[in-house]
């Protein structure tokens, strides 16, 4: 079975799987979620990720799993990208299986990255700068790179403000430069077959996410991390007009919930004709599920 887009409500191409199946929560992750759960005034419980697939069958919306690989940057066991696909697997019908790599494995990390995608159904990447600490464009993670656009897969790279680390000492000692936009353009260019998705509005660098997506085709936006009503209005206006078909429905589950998305995004101002796009064409497109 795989996923019908006639059969569902939307795409969500940004949600987080926090808590392993098989593992206790890592104690150094754990600091984090309790100050991203005060920055975004939401339950410090994080949901399984069983609990994450009830959630979105009963709401019928698809989305792309993924965790965080940051055991580099800030010193944290990551959940096995195994563990995401094997499950994603059991639920192919709404459950579209991403990866994380840290940066700094490099071709290590492209053995890993090869073998996700061709051997347990891995659909596409998401990088963190700011939590794996590494510059979008070193040159250690070209190898993954790589890897990537020779399959033709995307990536989601974290832009802007990074809630993680938000009020502890020193911000948790990551560094926020990894999250401005244009640092990911020498990877739009020298990866010209790789699908870049700049996660989130991107402030304070809203701007720098805008022009990417206007100068370099094979870079999209997708709109996660914030209620549509605080949405910079550049964002609205650019998704209504030219860049109607680079916009994607992200929600960051757990810290927002996708239907709360929804329902502000209704009421920020996208043309009727738009909101569709958002919500499920342009991931379509994008994901090759058409």
């Amino acid at each position: 079975m795989s996923i019908d887009p006639s059969k569902i409500l939307a795409i969500d191409v940004h949600v987080h799987a926090e808590l392993s199946c098989h593992d206790p929560e890592d104690p150094v992750m754990a600091e984090f979620f309790d100050a991203a759960s005060a920055y975004f005034r939401t339950d410090r419980k994080r949901p399984t990720i069983p609990e994450t697939i009830a959630y979105y069958r009963a709401q019928n919306i698809a989305f792309c799993l993924f965790t965080i690989d940051c055991e580099s940057g800030i010193g944290a066991k990551r959940i096995s990208n195994y563990e995401v696909a094997d499950i994603a697997a059991e639920h192919d019908d709404i459950v579209i299986p991403f990866a994380s790599i840290d940066p700094r494995k490099g071709k290590f990390g492209a053995r890993e990255a090869r073998d996700l995608v061709e051997n347990h159904g891995v659909k596409g990447f998401k990088f963190h700068g700011i939590m794996q600490d590494c510059h979008p464009a070193d040159r250690v993670a070209y190898p993954i790179y790589e890897v990537i656009a020779e399959h033709g897969l995307p990536a989601i790279f974290h832009t802007g403000h990074s809630g993680m680390g938000t009020g502890m000492k020193g911000g948790g000692g990551v560094r926020l430069k990894y999250g401005q936009p244009i640092l990911v353009d020498d990877v739009a260019v020298d990866f010209p077959d790789m699908k870049i998705i700049l996660a989130h509005p991107s402030w304070p660098w809203t701007d720098e996410s805008l022009s990417m997506a206007l100068h370099k085709d094979n870079v999209f936006m997708d709109l996660s991390g914030w209620s549509p009503k605080y949405f910079p209005k550049q964002v609205i206006q650019y998704a209504n007009t030219q860049l109607k078909h680079k916009m994607l429905f992200g929600s960051d589950w757990p810290l927002i919930r996708p239907e709360k998305w929804i329902d502000a995004a209704r009421e920020a101002g996208f043309r009727e004709d738009v909101l569709p796009l958002i919500m499920k064409d342009n991931a379509v497109g994008l994901l090759g599920l058409g």
